[in-house]
């Protein structure tokens, strides 16, 4: 942000809220940066499973832009170059404001009805106070789709809901500053030459080959088998999602289902709040650092809907069909729906032609989200809880039956 910038969001701010002035921190109290202590990975992702770019060496300086969760910080090193490092103090010592990070921007909101402000991004959080109907907030950031970094006229930092129903807003994302890597969020670097095609088919023309080493802009996923992609000449195109050929980042598209009653919202909101989290066979119900996959859909339940389900996925299971509103179709599912799978036996729709799903185990659970979207978590390699889109492939072959919980 230049000087004439943060001159006229400090004046905005001073007129916002009249005698009682907002003050948009100055560029150095908004530095937040950590001191490396000892060598550490410094990753493409928040996982240890993302690619690591480099190791950050003892000693070094680094930009903090976001706390992703409790153990992972999104920095940004002396290059520029922008990746996520552990946030144990083991490895990174921190000093300066998290208040506003370096990549956040500014707005102004009005409460629109009474809601909480609170000390972290989560309906969990403790509540610092009541920010009545009419009051004004600075807005500092948007860390997700659910929550604004605010700062109230008595000078309180903590976040509030972005909801319409709470808060009129006018906000508008930083923009990068000049010099900054571009970071597109879905992209996929060649790992061995592969046919980019017309159609997702290998029986489609062929557009040409892409080379080893070229990145591409990744549009959409069509299938469990084929990637949606855009080359470097703006060639669009399919490609196959195999990793043989392709090093993907890639996370599917959250499409709201239409008129999802509210109690259903909350339970989705609920489970998307631990987007990330860290996943770990048999976790602890009594914590929410770490989830196996029957643990995450009974907090979401729990946190949304004030449901208790049972503690593991068979007893979910049962629990459902005693509801008795189940079914084997999972195209028949509602949002909000739990969907329970058996074991993996393979890739391939034959791999199950001899299973008698009727006598299967259950052994995975999720949250369906309509648009066939599911929120699940299911291994420490594929990043914690997560969406994927089923459909023609081994989450369908495997789905025993689903329904609703509520």
């Amino acid at each position: 942000m230049t000087r004439k910038q943060m001159l006229a969001a400090t004046l905005a701010g001073a007129l916002l809220v009249g005698s009682a002035p907002v003050v948009f921190p100055s560029a150095a109290s908004a530095a937040w940066t950590g001191e490396i202590e000892s060598s550490v990975s410094f990753r493409t992702g928040p996982s240890t499973g993302d690619d690591r770019i480099r190791y950050l060496k003892a000693g070094e300086t680094v930009t903090i832009i976001e706390k992703v969760n409790a153990y992972w910080f999104k920095v940004k090193d002396k290059s520029g170059t922008v990746g996520y490092t552990s946030a144990g103090s083991k490895y990174i010592s921190v000093s300066g404001s998290p208040d506003a990070p370096a990549s956040s921007g500014a707005g102004t909101g009005v409460i629109v009805a009474s809601v909480s402000l609170r000390e972290a991004p989560s309906t969990t959080a403790d509540r610092i106070r009541y920010v009545a109907k009419g009051e004004k907030v600075a807005i500092l950031d948007k860390p997700n789709s659910y929550w604004y970094q605010v700062k109230d006229a008595k000078g309180n930092v903590g976040y509030v809901s972005t909801s319409a129903k709470y808060i009129s807003a006018s906000y508008q994302a930083p923009s990068a500053p000049v010099g900054t890597p571009s970071e597109p969020e879905d992209t996929g670097v060649i790992v061995s030459s592969v046919s980019l095609r017309s159609g997702p088919s290998a029986t489609t023309t062929r557009i040409r080959y892409v080379a080893k080493g070229e990145t591409v802009s990744i549009l959409g996923k069509p299938s469990e088998y084929w990637y949606n992609v855009k080359d470097k000449y703006g060639n669009v195109g399919y490609v196959s999602a195999s990793e043989r050929y392709i090093d993907a980042n890639y996370t599917p598209p959250v499409i709201a289902p239409a008129d999802v009653p509210a109690a259903v919202q909350r339970v989705i909101d609920a489970g998307k709040r631990y987007l990330g989290t860290p996943y770990e066979f048999g976790s602890d119900r009594s914590s929410t650092s770490t989830f196996d996959c029957s643990d995450f859909v009974r907090t979401a339940f729990r946190e949304g809907a004030g449901i208790q389900l049972p503690s593991d996925s068979r007893s979910q299971g049962e629990y459902v069909k005693n509801i008795g509103r189940v079914t084997t179709d999972w195209r028949a599912l509602k949002p909000g729906d739990i969907l329970f799978f058996m074991s993996y036996e393979g890739s391939s729709p034959s791999d199950y032609d001899d299973v008698d799903k009727s006598e299967e185990t259950i052994t995975h659970d999720a949250i369906y989200l309509g648009n066939g979207q599911i929120m699940h978590t299911y291994s420490k390699d594929s990043g914690g809880v997560r969406i994927d889109t089923m459909g023609d492939d081994h989450w369908e072959y495997r789905f025993l039956f689903g329904g609703s919980a509520m």
